[in-house]
C-alpha cells in the first residue's frame, strides 16, 4: 500500500512538473530567439559586421542590347534594410536600362554597399570599391529626363566631368525634393513602385555634415529582375 502511495504521489508530482518544464524550455528557446535577433538587428536594419567588399570584374565591357524594350521589367532589390521594388522604363530608357539589367543579372550589385546617403535627397550605390569612384571597366551613354527627378526616380550616377547619361554601374535613388533642383544631366530609367519607406531609412544615415558615407553600413543583398 505505500509503495503504491509513493508511486500515486510521484505519477501526480511528474504530471504537474512536465508542463512547468516545458514551459520553462518553450520560454528559454523564445527568450534566446529574441536575444539573437536582437543582437543582429541595428536601427531595424540587419547589422553588417564584415567591411570586406565582394570582388568584382572591373574590366568588362559594355553589354548588347538584350533586353526588349516593348516587354516590362522589374528590379527587386533587397537590402539589409528591407527590400524595394523598381519599376524599369525599358521603353523610354532602353540603353541605361538594358545596362542595369545585365549587371543585375550577373550578380555584379550583389554584396556591395550604399556607400553615399545625402539627407533629404539621394542615395548611392553600385560602386565595387565603396567608395563612388569605381565601376565595371565601362560605361554607356543612358537616355536623360527633361523633367528631372521626383522622388523615387531611380537614375545612373555619374562624375561631375562626364557626359550627360554616362552610366557605368553607379546608381542613385530619390529620396527627397532636392532632386526636382537636378540638371537633366544624369540617366533616369526607373521608379520606386514599393518599399520607398527603405531607401529613406538609408537616407536617414546621412552623416551630420549631410552627404557623404552613411553613419550605419547598408548592403544590397541581391537585386533580382522580373520581366513580362
Amino acid at each position: 500500500m505505500k509503495r503504491d502511495r509513493r508511486m500515486r504521489s510521484a505519477r501526480g508530482l511528474l504530471f504537474v512538473l512536465v508542463p512547468i518544464i516545458a514551459v520553462i524550455v518553450i520560454y528559454s528557446l523564445v527568450k534566446s530567439d529574441d536575444s539573437s535577433s536582437a543582437a543582429t538587428k541595428q536601427n531595424g536594419c540587419t547589422k553588417v559586421t564584415s567591411s570586406k567588399l565582394p570582388t568584382k570584374d572591373t574590366s568588362q565591357k559594355a553589354p548588347a542590347m538584350t533586353i526588349d524594350p516593348t516587354k516590362t521589367y522589374t528590379a527587386k532589390i533587397a537590402t539589409s534594410c528591407g527590400t524595394m521594388t523598381v519599376d524599369l522604363d525599358a521603353k523610354t530608357a532602353p540603353v541605361a536600362t538594358n545596362n542595369f539589367v545585365s549587371l543585375a543579372k550577373a550578380g555584379f550589385y550583389d554584396g556591395l554597399p550604399f556607400h553615399r546617403a545625402a539627407k533629404d535627397f539621394v542615395i548611392q550605390g553600385g560602386d565595387p570599391k565603396g567608395d563612388g569612384s569605381g565601376g565595371p571597366g565601362y560605361s554607356v551613354k543612358g537616355e536623360v529626363p527633361t523633367d528631372h527627378y521626383p522622388v523615387g526616380a531611380l537614375a545612373a550616377a555619374k562624375s561631375g566631368g562626364a557626359p550627360a547619361g554616362d552610366f557605368g554601374s553607379q546608381f542613385f535613388i530619390v529620396t527627397g525634393a532636392q532632386g526636382a533642383t537636378l540638371p537633366n544631366d544624369y540617366a533616369r530609367f526607373g521608379d520606386v513602385s514599393s518599399g520607398i519607406s527603405v531607401a529613406k531609412k538609408i537616407g536617414s544615415f546621412a552623416p551630420s555634415s549631410g552627404d557623404g558615407p552613411p553613419t550605419q553600413k547598408v548592403l544590397i543583398d541581391k537585386i533580382t529582375i522580373s520581366e513580362s
